[in-house]
């Protein structure tokens, strides 16, 4: 799944959360879904502003 797709699916989540009144054991699952989606998303975000970071860092490097 792409970083978009999960963002869209952690939206869909929370909509669904506020939005409806889900038996507890269902919320629970979208809740957990989510935190690993959350969890995935940050580790991404992570990834990209180190590879940025580098790419700076090599770019000031060769200047």
């Amino acid at each position: 799944m792409t970083f978009e797709q999960q963002l869209s699916r952690l939206e869909e989540i929370v909509n669904l959360l506020e939005t409806t009144n889900p038996e507890l054991s269902s919320a629970m699952t979208l809740f957990e879904e989510g935190v690993r989606l959350s969890a995935d998303c940050d580790k991404q975000l992570k990834e990209a502003e180190l590879k940025i970071t580098r790419f700076e860092e090599a770019r000031e490097t060769d200047a």
